[in-house]
């Protein structure tokens, strides 16, 4: 059965993209066959995992306005078991092009229903604004994951993505839950970071991930390299962090390999 995560916040520098693009790579080593879609325009999970958006021909762009076949767009990324639906620039029109196209909420769940079932796991990268494209992606998904990160304002906006969920929720997508607030860009030696995982603890109790993502040198790194951390420094705290929560959502879903439940890799 496959499950269909999208990472969304409107708000940008949250590691969504980061997030994203370390999730989808840890699932796959971890030996879940895994799609990461990249539904933000500004193609950074693209980039980010290795591919020039210049150079991509067919995108999720494609697939959501020309119907063009999904599979015809995925890439094979260098990770074992990720592939990549990647974006392009031509993205940004696709807003105002879907305007008056029947069903348009629904564009981006169709074309992951003719392919949800070749993969385990499917993470949908959102764009940092609450657009058509960021509630194609909601309506297509099974479960959200909120990136949140650990700095001033870090609740800010919060509400407002919580009540769109709400209202997708409520209107086209009955089955969408939240699968967990992820705390990220977390700074172990500052005071303000601690105060944040502890605001949003109290705020959101067991919404809130057990696994929090530390700032990291080598994950800021890795996009520049155009592979995930686990494929730049696989012993980083970074790519421990995202197994980890990878392990978390396997765990959560009641997924989990028998051999995974050996141990979970600890700081």
């Amino acid at each position: 059965m496959s499950k269909i995560i999208a990472l969304a916040n409107q708000k940008g520098g949250v590691g969504k993209t980061t997030s994203s693009i370390n999730l989808a790579a840890s699932l796959a080593v971890l030996e879940y066959k895994t799609l990461l879609v990249d539904a933000d325009p500004q193609a950074n999970s693209t980039s980010g995992i290795g591919f020039d958006p210049r150079n991509i021909k067919d995108s999720i762009y494609e697939c959501i306005i020309n119907d063009i076949d999904p599979t015809l767009a995925i890439q094979k990324t260098d990770t074992p078991n990720l592939d990549l639906l990647p974006a392009h620039i031509d993205l940004v029109g696709a807003e105002i092009e879907m305007i008056n196209l029947n069903n348009r909420e629904y564009k981006m769940k169709a074309v992951l229903e003719k392919i949800k079932d070749q993969y385990d796991f499917i993470i949908i990268d959102c764009s940092p604004s609450l657009g058509l494209i960021t509630i194609n992606a909601l309506t297509a998904a099974d479960s959200v994951i909120i990136p949140v990160q650990c700095e001033y304002f870090a609740l800010e906006g919060l509400g407002k993505l919580l009540n769109t969920i709400k209202i997708v929720q409520n209107r086209l997508n009955t089955d969408l839950e939240i699968e967990g607030i992820l705390l990220t860009m977390y700074d172990v030696r500052l005071r303000l970071s601690n105060q944040v995982v502890e605001e949003v603890k109290t705020h959101f109790n067991e919404l809130v991930f057990e696994t929090i993502i530390q700032r990291n040198t080598r994950l800021s790194e890795a996009p520049s390299y155009g592979v995930s951390v686990i494929m730049h420094d696989a012993n980083c705290k970074g790519a421990i962090n995202y197994l980890n929560l990878a392990r978390e959502i396997v765990k959560k879903n009641g997924l989990l390999k028998e051999e995974e439940n050996i141990g979970t890799a600890t700081l």
